[in-house]
């Protein structure tokens, strides 16, 4: 299969109210009036950023959320997303698995797949989402004496990593936690409510004593 047979089979049609989608050199998009664009990009490495026998399905929709919770601490609403995606060899069975859970979370949320690229290598998957808002939260915008508010439950999805090898085990919390890990929710309704109401934000990716730290910093308080 070419690499545009590929892409028509797997990831057309879904470019929503861009001007120009997918099948030209670049995609053209027009954000509503006076609104900011918001751009987030996040890159997923098998073998680092998810096990190997991670299930295709989960791949695809790991590789769309951490983007939207991206610009879901950014406040912004997600609208449009390019893929770029790399693949040792050819698999028509993960790629269906991949493609229909990236788009089924995107319909979710009303995003669009306007573009992006493939070629042949260790699998890996970067992805960039567009989102757009009136005004945007940051890291930096924090003062002394706010309120430090978590949404989520923090440790879970690394908790679901190291109970991966034990998931076939009949406990219901081990599923419940890989679960966690394989389809992490991202909070774009509550980045959105916090829009107006918070003094900054951040999304927690790195442990939240790790990016705890990079928002005191960034706002020069603690």
């Amino acid at each position: 299969m070419s690499e545009f047979d590929l892409i028509s089979r797997y990831f057309s049609g879904f470019d929503r109210d861009a001007l120009v989608g997918v099948g030209d050199d670049a995609a053209v998009v027009k954000p509503g009036p006076d609104k900011r664009l918001v751009v987030a990009t996040d890159t997923l490495i098998e073998g680092v950023h998810f096990p190997a026998d991670t299930p295709a399905d989960s791949v695809g929709f790991r590789a769309l959320a951490v983007n939207l919770s991206d610009l879901a601490a950014m406040g912004a609403t997600p609208r449009w997303f390019t893929l770029a995606l790399t693949l040792p060899e050819e698999n028509t069975i993960w790629l269906e698995g991949f493609s229909q859970a990236l788009i089924r979370l995107a319909d979710r949320f009303g995003i669009g797949l306007i573009g992006g690229d493939t070629t042949r290598g260790q699998l890996s998957i970067t992805i960039t989402a567009i989102g757009e808002a009136d005004q945007v939260l940051t890291r930096s915008g924090a003062k002394p004496g706010d309120k430090l508010w978590i949404g989520g439950y923090p440790g879970e999805a690394a908790g679901g990593l190291t109970c991966w090898a034990r998931r076939h085990e009949s406990s219901a919390e081990i599923q419940r936690l890989v679960e966690r890990f394989l389809y992490p929710e991202p909070q774009v309704s509550l980045g959105y409510d916090l829009n107006r109401r918070a003094n900054a934000a951040i999304d927690v990716s790195d442990g939240l004593v790790a990016d705890l730290a990079h928002l005191c910093s960034a706002s020069q308080c603690g």
